[in-house]
Parts: C-alpha cells; structure tokens; sequence
C-alpha cells in the first residue's frame, strides 16, 4: 500500500519551530519544507530524472507561500511527463531572461548614444541634451524593457507624458531618438521592428512659422535686464556666467561649457576648440577687461576644477541651460522676453545699428559660416584686432547702460 503523505497547511508552517538539525514538512508529490536550525524555511522538490534522484529549489517562504510552492510541483511535474529536466529547463530561461535583459532598451540605447559620440560630429552639449532626455523621459518608463518587449503604446506613452507638460517639441525629439536606437538595434540584430516610425503623426504638426529665440534689442528695456543680473539672488557661479553670457555673447552652451584650460590671461583671449562649435571650427573671444575681471573674480572658486562653471551636481559636469533661463525666470523675465541664447541678436543688432561696427566684424564674432567682403570664408583670427577693439566697446557700452548713461538712438532710425 502506498504511503499517504498528510498535506502541509499556512498554520503548520507558521508554527513550525527550527530545531538542532533541519527537519523535512512534507507536502506529497515530491514537494517539502526545510526547517534550518536559524530558523529559515526553504521549499524543495525532490523528482527523478533519467533514473537519478535530484533536488530542485522553489524558494524562500514566506516569499514563496505554500499556494505558489504547490503551483511550482504541478508545473514541474509537467515538463516531467513530456520528458523535461525541471531543473534545466529553468536554467535555459533564466539564461533567455538574462539576454533579454542584456538587450534592455537602455543598454541598447547607452550604446547607441556611445557610438554617435564616436563616430559622429556631436557637440559635447548635444551629447548631453540626448542623454539628458533619455535619462529624464525615456528610461524610467521603458529603459529595463528587453527591447523587443518595447511596444508602440509605451513610446506613445513617454510622448504623451513630455507632451502634456507643454514640451512638445521634446517630445518629437524623443520619438526621433526611439527611432535611431530602434534602428541602431535592427542593424546590430536584436530587433526586427522600428515601432516609433508608426507614430510619426501622434503628435502636432510642426508650425511653418518659424519662431525666433526671444531676445532683447532695444537698449531701454536691456538696461534693467543687465542691472538684475548684477543684483542676481542666485549662486556666484551663476551670476558670474549671466555677467558674461551678453557681454561674450557666445552660444549659450558654448558658454556653459567654457574651460579653464581655453581661457588665456596674458592674450586675453578664450579660445574655443571645434568640437564645441556648431560650424566644427575653432573660434577665438576676445576677452575684454570687464570680462577678465568676472574671470578673475571666479578662479578661486572653481579654478581648480575642468569648468568654469561647474554643476552643482558634481565638478564633472557643467553649469545645465535650465539654471541659466531659470535664473531669468526668477529675476522676472519670461521666455517671451528673454532666453539665454538671445544676447546673440540682442549684440549683433546694437553693435550694427548703434554703434556701427561692420557686420562682417560682428558675424565672425557669431561665429556664422559666411563670407567676409572679400569672398574668404571663415577663419578664426580674421579681423582679430578690430574684434578685440570691438569687444571692448561692447563691454564699455553695456557698463554705460546699467550705470543710466543717455542712450544712443538706433542710427537707421535716427
């Protein structure tokens, strides 16, 4: 007669006591408890295969409780009738998860991310912002997804979420990046669907007008602006970089991105490697001495460091674009007035229309890929005397108007 097991219950398990040496509570089919003297309780099944008796583990309780051991003996006992090896069939699952997971949206998408930067002409600061972007939008809500697992509803999700705060053109951004890394893990053969070019149309339509960055021009209104960035509650890094943001009036995260290691004291000059500029040439700023003073000012402080405006979140990383407009934000100024890159037409139209210097003096100074009068193309020390002369006036003629010097009528005009 075979021998009736008795079938274990949640009581019998929460009372059972460990003992000096483990004890066995048996379930029947194979199915047991381990009592250990530390007093943990372990599931097992116990099975023969190809005549040999082994021993599998279904886990901890009360992690696994006796419901969930029990669904685990009748699974196994299954993969038994057909022929199976619980025990290596669970092996090959967990080594199918493990690729899958290898191949997560994120992994793929960091790799992605890692071979644009080599092999393409990124800026350092678009390399940031794409990250940033998945770092920010992205990767919470699909980055540990197996890439295949990745679904057309999940991306419409994370450009629903952008989109509702209002940042709808991140949101086209974030689909376009969903793509690239879809179609980087098509070619490298770990997906077979670029699902984001389904959604090309989910959100609107791009305006066919051309919004300008907002920016400041006339000399009345940019007289208060100067004088609340001297006046700045924020941190001395900040104000120092607002100070020099409309008197440089570089790039924004040209500025943002300045290095100690391009800022010469005795030439008064900061120079620009091409890596960091939008035309993938070098450029050459001439510093003036109320620039070289903000500098000055700001070298014991972060002198020591790569940036000369570093992050608060570490020295590794520089001065972000929102701390910039934010800054603006605080002091009043929205981004319909206002936003970082702005003091480039805000410079560009006061040094023509008032104080008359020549326009290709002031586009080399932009940094604009034109052609000078002559018909040269740009080149970094063209006109390197008269921009220095230039700059200086520049520095001169803003000190004017935030001290309430008489403001001199656009010439156009006048």
């Amino acid at each position: 007669m075979a021998r009736i097991v008795k079938t274990l219950s949640a009581t019998e398990i929460e009372k059972a006591k460990p003992g000096v040496t483990p004890k066995k509570l048996f379930d029947g089919g194979g199915l047991f408890l381990i009592v250990t003297p530390t007093g943990g309780k372990w599931w097992r099944f116990k099975f023969t295969f190809d005549g040999k008796e082994k021993t599998i583990s279904f886990g901890v309780y009360p992690d696994i409780s006796l419901a969930q051991a029990r669904e685990k003996r009748e699974s196994s006992r299954k993969l038994l009738a057909i022929g199976v090896n619980p025990s290596e069939d669970r092996k090959t699952a967990k080594a199918a998860r493990v690729e899958l997971l290898a191949n997560s949206f994120e992994t793929i998408a960091r790799e992605w991310h890692k071979k644009q930067v080599e092999n393409s002409e990124w800026t350092e600061e678009h390399s940031e912002t794409i990250m940033t972007r998945m770092e920010k939008d992205m990767f919470p809500l699909v980055g540990a997804k197996p890439i295949t697992e990745v679904t057309a509803k999940d991306i419409r999700g994370i450009l629903d979420r952008v989109k509702d705060r209002g940042a709808v053109d991140t949101a086209r951004r974030c689909r376009t990046i969903a793509s690239q890394v879809f179609v980087y893990a098509i070619g490298t053969d770990r997906a077979e669907y670029n699902i984001a070019t389904s959604l090309s149309k989910h959100l609107p339509a791009i305006s066919k007008t051309r919004k300008h960055m907002a920016s400041i021009t006339d000399p009345k209104e940019l007289a208060p602006l100067l004088r609340a960035i001297d006046n700045s509650p924020g941190s001395f890094v900040a104000k120092s970089a607002l100070q020099l943001l409309p008197m440089l009036f570089a790039r924004p995260g040209e500025l943002r991105q300045m290095e100690w290691a391009e800022i010469d004291f005795e030439t008064a000059e900061w120079n620009i490697p091409a890596g960091k500029m939008k035309i993938k040439i070098a450029h050459l700023v001439p510093l003036s001495v109320q620039a070289l003073d903000i500098l000055t000012a700001i070298k014991p402080l972060t002198g020591n460091g790569k940036y000369v405006f570093p992050s608060t979140r570490g020295r590794d990383r520089c001065l972000s674009d929102n701390t910039i407009n934010a800054a603006f934000r605080r002091m009043d100024f929205d981004g319909d007035t206002i936003v970082a890159h702005g003091f480039r037409a805000t410079a560009r139209t006061i040094l023509d229309e008032i104080l008359g210097f020549r326009v290709d003096f002031i586009e080399h100074q932009l940094a604009h890929a034109v052609k000078d009068p002559n018909g040269r193309a740009y080149n970094r020390p063209a006109h390197l005397a008269e921009r220095k002369k230039m700059m200086q006036t520049w520095a001169n003629y803003l000190d004017g108007l935030k001290a309430g010097a008489k403001i001199l009528p656009f010439k156009k005009a006048a």
